[in-house]
């Protein structure tokens, strides 16, 4: 099961909407004779690449998936009905499936004399398949709080200047999360400031993902490099702003809430198309507003070894009055990437699903 996860994470960034997952298929003498993950949405899922690979040594053999295996039929087949097919005389899977549409494999597969068992790894399956499984269980995507800081918390100079806070190696590992994600989201803020890019860059065979500019009154300028044709770009404004100046772009216009894009709003809108993981690479003020929304799933901290002492704090305003409502959270890494510390944390508290 630990390689069928380990296969699993070959597909983050590519198989959206759909979950990332791996399978280890081994014969009746319990040798591996199969292996595959779901590497893109569309096409055959993790199941049926382990079971081509397997041939006729699956019959009898043990199925190792750390999703349960689908029961719908939609672009591909359903797997469970595949492993049937195949004479596998047990599965065992890591995670039920959440979704309605899909769930029921279990049953399918007892129904018709194999043996299914589920929950080995389970907690390391989740971990591998944060995004899809939030997305389905709160019906919006995962998002990951990314920023850089000073070890005293200023992502930038009194004077406004940020360029590089962090190292060039903490840059380029950015690019690996921008990858492994279906939208990055900057506010208008950012765009002005620092007139970012955000498609991807130094990943082989990465899907670039959707840059979403958030722009209440539609200020960006035509010239503006996230507009260029390195990936594509929603730009979401006021439904009253003027876009004339920026035709051809694709563009989500919501109603404001007390001047501002709501941000439940934006992310149901997101949600149906089809975006399931966003990291969120914009500055302080919208950083602090997704966390008062309570729609932080994951931060992702770049710590830089320097002191400035003043300027902005990486994150505004939050709603945050007492010490005793801090946002805790549980530490799940911490590696050096260069001369910085890389720190990935999760909410003590997980958000409810609705």
């Amino acid at each position: 099961m630990r390689r069928a996860i380990a296969l699993a994470a070959r597909g983050l960034g590519s198989t959206s909407p759909n979950p990332v997952v791996g399978c280890v298929i081994t014969d009746a003498r319990g040798a591996v004779v199969g292996e595959g993950w779901h590497q893109r949405a569309g096409g055959p899922h993790a199941e049926v690449h382990a079971l081509r690979a397997a041939g006729a040594a699956a019959r009898g053999g043990t199925a190792y998936v750390t999703l349960e295996p689908c029961n719908h039929t939609g672009r591909t087949g359903p797997c469970a009905q595949a492993l049937a097919d195949a004479g596998v005389a047990r599965v065992v899977y890591a995670v039920p499936d959440p979704n309605p549409q899909a769930s029921g494999g279990a049953a399918t597969l007892r129904a018709a004399g194999i043996d299914a068992e589920a929950g080995l790894l389970r907690a390391e399956a989740e971990a591998g398949n944060t995004a899809w499984l939030t997305s389905v269980r709160l019906g919006r995507p995962h998002v990951t709080w990314k920023y850089a800081a000073t070890l005293d918390g200023r992502s930038a100079a009194a004077d406004g200047s940020s360029r590089w806070i962090s190292s060039a190696e903490s840059r380029a590992d950015v690019h690996r999360l921008r990858a492994q994600v279906d939208a990055v989201l900057v506010g208008g803020g950012t765009l002005r400031a620092d007139d970012p890019h955000l498609a991807v860059r130094g990943v082989d065979g990465a899907t670039q993902p959707l840059r979403v500019a958030l722009d209440t009154r539609a200020a960006l300028r035509p010239t503006a490099r996230v507009l260029d044709a390195a990936a594509p770009t929603l730009l979401v404004v006021a439904d009253d702003a003027d876009t004339r100046h920026l035709p051809g772009v694709d563009l989500l216009r919501l109603p404001p809430r007390d001047g501002r894009i709501p941000l439940d709003r934006l992310l149901a809108e997101l949600y149906a198309r089809g975006v399931r993981s966003l990291l969120l690479e914009g500055g302080p003020t919208l950083a602090g507003a997704f966390l008062e929304a309570g729609a932080v799933d994951r931060v992702v901290g770049y710590l830089a070894p320097a002191l400035l002492g003043a300027g902005p704090a990486a994150l505004g305003d939050a709603g945050i009055t007492n010490i005793t409502h801090a946002l805790r959270l549980d530490i799940t890494e911490v590696v050096r990437v260069g001369p910085d510390l890389r720190i990935t944390a999760l909410p003590a508290t997980a958000p409810k699903e609705h």
